[in-house]
């Protein structure tokens, strides 16, 4: 797929709930969504780099690390309750329509700031006609058969999976992955058609755990911050 144009999506709204100002927040020196700016501009396999925002103080910082702002997203799909599917759709039809189209979508959340360029690279290989979308991976922490659990309304803790009940050891269940928000790859018409990822055949990539960190919260904050200063002085 070399010779067709992908087009990376930065989605950043202004108005995170758990981190204030979150995608602006400074993490090793730089705000937050510039090391996802930064490691999409890295990749050849990628021609232009778009933040769909909401908020003109996060669209100036976009610019001054290389991405591009033509559009401000709109205020209704912007807001808590907006599903950001509707975001993707909006930047898919408004290159569309504005003379731009191109063959590969791909989506970098800022909340991903330590994945690397071959994360990105592997994940539009991986795109083919078997797939309608490729989502990133890592191991998961904890198997839903075993160490998942959920309380019911007795109060009686329950496993959250019962399926394949028969299994007793950890080693004989089926591998388990958590879903990252590393990279999200596939084709515009299926952004256009689509209400959800898994509305297609979905593939992954594996991406190893200390590339895997999702920013949600502040102690993810904190976590992020301590892990960047162990990437420095190991010179990652």
């Amino acid at each position: 797929m070399s010779d067709q144009r992908a087009v990376a999506f930065i989605f950043a709204r202004g108005g995170s709930k758990g981190i204030p100002r979150k995608n602006l927040k400074i993490l090793g020196g730089k705000p937050l969504i510039a090391h996802s700016i930064e490691t999409a501009l890295s990749s050849h396999r990628i021609s232009n780099v778009i933040v769909s925002t909401d908020d003109l103080e996060i669209a100036e910082t976009a610019r001054a690390y290389g991405a591009e702002t033509p559009f401000m997203r709109p205020a209704e799909l912007a807001t808590d309750q907006a599903p950001e599917w509707l975001a993707w759709r909006h930047a898919v039809e408004w290159l569309e329509t504005h003379g731009r189209p191109f063959d590969i979508f791909v989506s970098l959340p800022a909340t991903s700031p330590f994945r690397a360029t071959a994360d990105i690279d592997a994940a539009i290989d991986r795109l083919s006609p078997d797939f309608d979308l490729i989502v990133s991976v890592t191991d998961a922490k904890r198997h839903p058969q075993f160490n998942m659990v959920r309380i019911a309304e007795n109060g009686l803790v329950q496993q959250f999976s019962m399926a394949e009940s028969h299994i007793t050891r950890r080693q004989e269940a089926p591998l388990a992955f958590d879903m990252t928000t590393v990279v999200y790859v596939c084709r515009p018409e299926f952004v256009k058609v689509s209400n959800g990822v898994f509305d297609g055949r979905v593939g992954a990539v594996h991406i190893p755990e200390e590339r895997a960190l999702d920013i949600d919260t502040p102690y993810d904050f904190e976590v992020a911050e301590a892990l960047d200063l162990l990437r420095n002085k190991k010179g990652i």
